[in-house]
């Protein structure tokens, strides 16, 4: 089984003779609030009548809460060393393109 992912171009550094090339996982993805892993967690665990009752409690101490950006997806970084003359033959790939490498399994 092989997955093809899209990597982002985040660093190049050329030395002469070999090209080291930074990429990170080009995943876009919506920041999820602190406010809502805590509502969430919330609505898992409360039954529906007593979360009737206490929902209103509940929001009024989350508007006094800030908001807090969450990570919400470790990305895949990943760095390679290659002769400058095969980073070449790839057509020179600035910071900020996009490149697809393909991970499988060899047996």
């Amino acid at each position: 089984m092989s997955e093809i992912i899209q990597y982002k171009i985040q660093q190049l550094v050329d030395n002469g003779q070999t090209v080291q090339v930074s990429l990170v996982e080009d995943i876009q993805l919506e920041p999820i609030s602190q406010k809502q892993l805590m509502f969430d967690a919330i609505n898992k665990k409360i039954d529906p009548e007593l979360k009737e009752q206490i929902l209103p409690l509940i929001e009024a101490i989350m508007q006094s809460q800030p908001t807090i950006a969450v990570k919400s997806y470790d990305k895949t970084a990943i760095t390679i060393t290659m002769p400058k003359r095969r980073y070449e033959r790839m057509g020179s790939p600035r910071v900020g393109e996009k490149l697809e490498i393909n991970f499988k399994k060899i047996s």
